[in-house]
């Protein structure tokens, strides 16, 4: 005969009242931050699956409900200190527009008013569930670019090792039956994060061991990604072998998560191959008592206080920064001329049709400069945005803020890096692009450009988008509000990399002059609350 363990007693409403509130008064704080991260759930298909988290994260604390009853629940008030620094994680977030991090510390501070309000014992039977949540942050697209990359070497290879001739640019290659580009939607972040998502899932539920838990997780990170590789070559030699018929359009979209579905299976049924029993029942022991809660609910109520009143500090920080700053608006103006005997061209001069995407500046400046030289004149284009009373909808440093839209049909990016500027200049580097127009019969020369960029905040230049963050917080905070500039030099490229070495002795020359300007602006529209 086998002993039967009784249930114990569900838990009392009391008990879980604090924790409750104050979730709910995390959710109505930070009502933005979760409403920006439904939206994304909402839009965009690489995160759809994180409608699915708070659900099976539910249930998954449903299945520990027997070992949560036997827990006598036990504050532990110094979680405040973490719970401090990542109320200032979203802070800096928040002022810095970077909402991958404001919606992380929105999870994480869901996460630790767990063992705040209820203890370590509670946290760590639920440790898993927990962590589960933060599956519901949709991050992630920082990998795109390189794995954009990484799909395009592969396919290359793999169809150049097919015997298939193939002239790559960049994400883009011509093979004889057509032209290719890897895309967005080819870089297999959204396989990645799923196969992830699926895969600690899996490796909770059938595994005990760690060393199984962790192999299997590997497993589902790796498996995609090569996964992703092979339909990307399959999906060109099919288009190739069939003449363009087949795996064109949207049927390689579904060729793809088709095949992707067959991998996730196939790694299943390997994986279940392996999988361990649950662990045996342990013996229960006493169930707290109905005064032992009580007590324990009475001393959730300072820690709960405590947190809210922190949560309700940090939010009127952020009104106080975000009041809507009155000033003129920005009217920038690039000089007319330039030290080394630049000057700017007649009104409208351009060097080529390109102009870099980004989104909804405060104020603009293009102008070209030139100056006479031997065999001709130099010309290098100058192009400002500038950006102040930032938000969600206007901001410097974002993904969508790009020199070539990945849709853009007339202009590509065949090369990009840095630059170091020689000591003494006002930046230490450059972000550096090579630009091309794509190879069409009709264009028998195509307009080539060499590109340097970067970020000027406050006075201070940088070409890290993290820096430029970071910056950008700070300045905020320190009440210097947000005005902040893109700075974009092109010139022609020419042969054996002169026009790019050009191009760093003209910024390295006329960043101090230009940043002149961008003060100025800055201060003539420098914001009153």
């Amino acid at each position: 005969m086998s002993a039967v363990v009784s249930a114990p007693p569900p838990r009392p409403l009391q008990t879980l009242l604090p924790g409750l509130l104050l979730l709910a008064a995390l959710l109505l704080l930070f009502r933005d931050t979760a409403t920006a991260m439904v939206g994304i759930w909402t839009r965009s298909e690489t995160f759809a699956h994180a409608f699915l988290v708070p659900p099976i994260t539910l249930w998954l604390v449903w299945r520990r409900r027997v070992d949560l009853a036997l827990l006598q629940p036990q504050p532990a008030p110094w979680v405040l200190l973490p719970i401090a620094a990542v109320a200032l994680l979203w802070l800096l977030g928040e002022l810095a527009g970077v909402n991958a991090a404001t919606q992380l510390a929105l999870v994480a501070l869901i996460v630790l008013a767990v063992p705040a309000v209820f203890g370590l014992a509670v946290a760590r039977c639920i440790t898993f569930p927990l962590m589960f949540l933060f599956f519901s942050v949709p991050i992630g697209d920082f990998m795109v670019p390189q794995m954009m990359e990484w799909t395009a070497d592969f396919t290359v290879a793999a169809v150049a090792f097919s015997g298939v001739p193939v002239y790559r640019e960049g994400l883009q290659f011509v093979i004889p039956s057509g032209n290719w580009s890897v895309v967005e939607a080819c870089s297999g972040v959204r396989y990645l994060i799923a196969s992830f998502m699926v895969g600690s899932l899996f490796a909770y539920l059938n595994y005990r061991s760690t060393k199984r838990r962790v192999i299997f997780i590997a497993l589902s990170l790796v498996a995609p990604i090569v996964a992703n590789w092979l339909r990307a070559y399959m999906i060109v030699m099919l288009g190739h072998i069939s003449g363009n018929k087949l795996a064109v359009g949207a049927d390689h979209l579904v060729y793809g998560w088709v095949f992707f579905g067959i991998i996730i299976t196939v790694m299943f049924v390997i994986g279940a191959r392996w999988s361990e029993p649950d662990a045996p029942v342990a013996s229960a022991g006493p169930a707290a008592t109905a005064g032992d809660l009580a007590a324990a609910s009475a001393r959730s109520w300072p820690v709960v206080v405590a947190i809210t009143a922190l949560l309700l500090a940090t939010q009127a920080v952020v009104w106080q920064l975000n009041r809507p700053a009155v000033g003129p608006a920005p009217q920038l103006v690039l000089p007319a001329t330039l030290p080394g005997g630049w000057a700017a061209a007649a009104e409208g001069s351009q060097l080529a049709d390109w102009r870099p995407a980004y989104q909804q500046p405060s104020a603009t400046a293009p102008r070209v400069y030139q100056r006479a030289a031997p065999g001709g004149n130099e010309r290098v284009a100058v192009w400002v945005g500038y950006y102040r009373n930032q938000s969600s909808e206007r901001k410097l440093v974002t993904s969508t803020n790009v020199l070539v839209e990945q849709t853009d049909t007339e202009w590509s990016t065949t090369a990009s890096g840095s630059r170091a500027l020689p000591p003494g200049s006002p930046a230490a580097a450059v972000r550096t692009a090579a630009l091309r127009q794509p190879a069409q019969p009709s264009v028998q020369a195509r307009t080539q450009l060499d590109v340097a960029y970067l970020y000027w905040i406050g006075g201070r230049y940088t070409t890290s988008d993290a820096r430029a963050k970071v910056d950008l917080a700070l300045q905020r905070l320190a009440g210097r509000g947000d005005a902040a500039a893109v700075l974009i030099f092109s010139t022609l490229q020419q042969p054996a990399g002169r026009s790019a070495e050009q191009l760093q002795g003209f910024v390295a020359q006329q960043l101090a002059p230009l940043s002149a300007s961008l003060q100025a602006t800055a201060e003539a529209t420098k914001p009153s609350r």
